[in-house]
């Protein structure tokens, strides 16, 4: 990061290209333009770009005071997803006589053209403006001579047949650049494809990335790119085979299809007495956390596997296996905190398609899903250098539901541990302390199955009702 004595020299510098200087502090887009503007570096400076909040053009300091809310609006910058590829950024507060100065240091992109709501704003001196065809060109070129992912490379002997333009031009191209961008772009198809890293001017050919997502037959040049469905009998794949299937395709096709496979064929419901006079339809696993989980391993696996997605399903888990460990900057002990992506071109596609939202918040959304369905924690086994694999397993409720007699059990049970819970609240009763009573440890569980439905039934009361969360919440019985 930029220093104090640093930032003095910048405020006065020449270098406008690199400065833009503003006593704004609300004008959001104006400052991801800058952002983006920065990340693409035009004049090929490789130096950093700073917005810098709180001066005057001259250099003088407006007087402004930097809070933590406005370091975290600037910050947030970086990940809401309106800049993409995302731009490698930090922010810092620097404290003066004068007033405080909020500065947002920018590196330049190794993978140009970053765009802004799909357009592309370069600096020209100490403007910003939106990048021309011939601007934009450079900087697709600069991209190529940087990026060395395997998505990203030409697929050699692949044509333009072989990958689906219709759907690209109707469908995707709308939904990754901006409408007015679009309908003045009078580039032919090759370039308009190359400039979204889905064609290899050079070699007059597809990405390996085109091929994946929108490819005619993708596994005539990557054999392994589908998703191979094996549902066991037993608990393991020695047992018998209920169900085999192969999703195949391009992923602008088999995604559809895979979300409605899961829907239909893996996720089961079932009623569940919670009462005698109540039930409730529990669900083998949420579709959303399958789905979810799929997505993720579609866009973080080795395309150069040959190996297919495996979505094995045995009668106690589900695995998911994808090639390809963990990648880049992630590691097993900042998993999953860190994410990096092996695929940024494939990534950047499924997020202009709705498929993924790269906030790198999707292992905490499965882990949540799972535990309001009352699923076991997943777990992830990372520590394979060239695999990663997931096992969820079936939510506990079902272990109480297989036939009538352990219907009528179940019920008989939780009869006697209402009326249990109903007896111990004639007093008032903390969470904790009925918990230690009826000898269960899991605080989520009994609250979702046991105190929730005393509420909503009318037999138990908050003592605190208009603070439902409150630390210092009691139930009682109820007496009216």
């Amino acid at each position: 990061m930029i220093t104090k004595t640093e930032l003095q020299e910048l405020l006065q510098s020449t270098e406008t290209y690199r400065v833009e200087r503003t006593t704004s502090t609300t004008d959001m887009d104006k400052f991801q333009e800058a952002i983006c503007a920065f990340s693409n570096d035009l004049p090929n400076s490789k130096k950093n770009g700073y917005l810098i909040l709180g001066a005057y053009d001259n250099g003088a300091l407006s007087g402004l005071k930097v809070d933590d809310a406005l370091m975290k609006r600037i910050a947030a910058i970086r990940s809401d997803g309106n800049i993409l590829p995302l731009p490698i950024m930090s922010v810092e507060r620097f404290e003066f006589p004068e007033g405080d100065l909020l500065v947002a240091e920018v590196s330049p992109s190794l993978l140009p053209p970053v765009r802004y709501r799909g357009r592309t704003f370069v600096r020209i001196g100490p403007r910003r403006d939106i990048a021309t065809e011939a601007e934009e060109r450079i900087l697709l070129e600069r991209r190529t001579s940087y990026m060395a992912t395997f998505d990203a490379m030409p697929c050699l002997g692949a044509t333009i047949n072989d990958i689906d333009t219709n759907y690209i031009k109707q469908e995707y191209l709308p939904q990754v650049i901006d409408a007015e961008v679009l309908a003045n772009d009078t580039r032919d198809i090759k370039e308009q494809l190359a400039s979204i890293h889905l064609y290899d001017l050079t070699h007059d050919c597809p990405t390996n990335a085109a091929i994946i997502l929108f490819g005619n037959n993708p596994q005539y040049y990557l054999h392994g790119c589908y998703v191979q469905y094996v549902h066991f009998a037993g608990k393991d794949n020695g047992s018998e085979i209920i169900n085999e299937r192969q999703v195949k395709g391009s992923l602008c096709k088999m995604l559809p299809h895979l979300e409605n496979f899961v829907r239909d064929a893996v996720v089961t419901s079932r009623p569940m007495p919670i009462s005698m006079l109540r039930e409730k339809t529990v669900y083998n696993y949420p579709e959303l956390a399958l789905r979810e989980l799929l997505m993720n391993a579609c866009m973080h696996r080795d395309y150069q596997s040959n190996m297919p997605i495996r979505l094995y399903q045995y009668e106690d888990r589900i695995e998911i296996l994808n090639a390809g460990g963990l990648y880049g900057e992630a590691r097993p002990e900042n998993f999953p905190t860190v994410n990096d992506y092996r695929n940024p071109v494939v990534a950047e596609a499924m997020r202009g398609l709705k498929y993924v939202n790269m906030f790198n918040r999707g292992i905490q959304r499965v882990k949540t899903m799972l535990q309001e369905n009352g699923n076991p924690e997943p777990e992830f086994k990372v520590d394979k250098i060239t695999a990663f694999e997931v096992t969820v397993r079936p939510t506990l409720s079902l272990n109480l539901v297989t036939d009538k007699e352990k219907v009528t059990k179940s019920v008989t049970k939780l009869t006697e541990i209402f009326n249990e819970i109903l007896t111990y609240c004639s007093n008032p009763r903390s969470l904790t302390e009925i918990m230690g009573h009826i000898g269960l440890k899991h605080r989520y569980y009994v609250k979702h199955h046991y105190i929730d439905p005393l509420i909503e039934g009318g037999f138990l009361v908050m003592t605190i009702p208009d603070k439902p969360n409150s630390r210092n919440q009691k139930y009682q019985r109820n007496l009216t």
